[in-house]
C-alpha cells in the first residue's frame, strides 16, 4: 500500500479567496518547490503529523509519518463529511505528491466529497494527473522574487485549469512592483479575463509590510481595465484565530 506524508489534518474555517468562511477538512501535505519570503507555513516533512483528537477541538495527537493511503482514508472519515464543504489539499505544494493524489483522490471522490486543491500553480504537469478529481483550484500566482519568474509555467497551469472552477490569487505588499502586476493581468487575461482574481494582502510577517490603502485601490483598477472578477481578500482566518 502506498504511502504519503503528512503534516496535519483538521477541521476548520477557509480564510481566504471566495470560500472564506466555508467549514472545510485541511489535510495539509509537506515540502514545497518554492520557498516565498512571505510565507508563513511549516513546509518540512517530519516522522510525525498530528490530528485532531475530536474534529474542530484544536485538540491533537501525534501519528507517525508517513501514513498508508488505507489508514489516511480511515482517519478521514472521522470527519463528518456532510458538515464540511470540502477537503482542502493544501501544503506546501501538494502536486509535489501528486502520484500519491492520484490514488487517493478517486476514492474520495467516491465518498462524495468536494476536492479543493490549494497550489502555487508551478506544477503543471503535476496537475494533469489529478485533475479530473478536483472540483475547485485555488492558484496562486507567484510574483517574482529572489530572481526567479515563473510566468511560463503559470499559464500552462493556467490553463490546463479551465474544465475545473479555478480562481486566481495574488499576495500583494507594500513594495510589490505594479509591473509584476501588469504581467499577472495581462497573463489571465489572455487566458481567460473572466477568471476571478483575488488580490490579497499579506499578513505581516518577517518585515513584510501590508500595502497602503490607496495601493489596493490602484492595483484593483489596474486589473480592472482587463478582467472582469477582480477582488481585495486580506487573509480573514487569522483575524478570527483559525488555523
Amino acid at each position: 500500500m502506498q504511502k504519503i506524508p503528512i503534516t496535519e489534518i483538521f477541521s476548520s474555517i477557509q480564510g481566504e479567496g471566495p470560500y472564506v468562511g466555508v467549514r472545510q477538512i485541511f489535510l495539509r501535505i509537506p515540502k514545497c518547490n518554492l520557498a516565498c519570503p512571505y510565507c508563513d507555513t511549516e513546509t518540512k516533512m517530519s516522522q510525525q503529523f498530528r490530528i485532531e483528537s475530536v474534529p474542530g477541538s484544536r485538540d491533537f495527537n501525534e501519528m507517525e509519518n508517513p501514513v498508508p493511503l488505507d489508514k489516511l482514508l480511515e482517519l478521514l472519515h472521522t470527519y463528518d463529511f456532510s458538515m464540511h464543504h470540502s477537503l482542502s489539499i493544501t501544503g506546501g505544494e501538494p502536486l509535489l505528491w501528486a502520484d500519491e493524489l492520484q490514488v487517493l483522490l478517486p476514492i474520495l471522490k467516491e465518498k462524495g466529497l468536494t476536492i479543493y486543491l490549494e497550489t502555487n500553480g508551478t506544477l503543471p504537469d503535476q496537475l494533469l494527473k489529478v485533475l479530473p478529481w478536483v472540483d475547485i483550484i485555488s492558484m496562486d500566482i507567484k510574483l517574482p522574487f529572489n530572481g526567479q519568474a515563473f510566468w511560463d509555467v503559470h499559464e500552462s497551469f493556467l490553463r490546463y485549469s479551465l474544465p475545473k472552477e479555478v480562481f486566481v490569487k495574488i499576495v500583494v505588499h507594500e513594495e510589490t512592483i505594479s509591473k509584476d502586476l501588469q504581467q499577472a493581468c495581462d497573463l489571465i487575461a489572455r487566458v481567460d479575463p473572466s477568471i476571478l482574481t483575488i488580490l490579497q494582502p499579506v499578513t505581516k510577517t518577517k518585515n513584510i509590510n501590508v500595502p497602503k490603502p490607496y495601493q489596493l485601490l490602484e492595483w484593483q483598477n489596474l486589473f480592472l481595465k482587463k478582467l472582469i472578477n477582480v477582488r481585495v481578500i486580506p487573509q480573514t482566518h487569522v483575524y478570527i484565530g483559525q488555523l
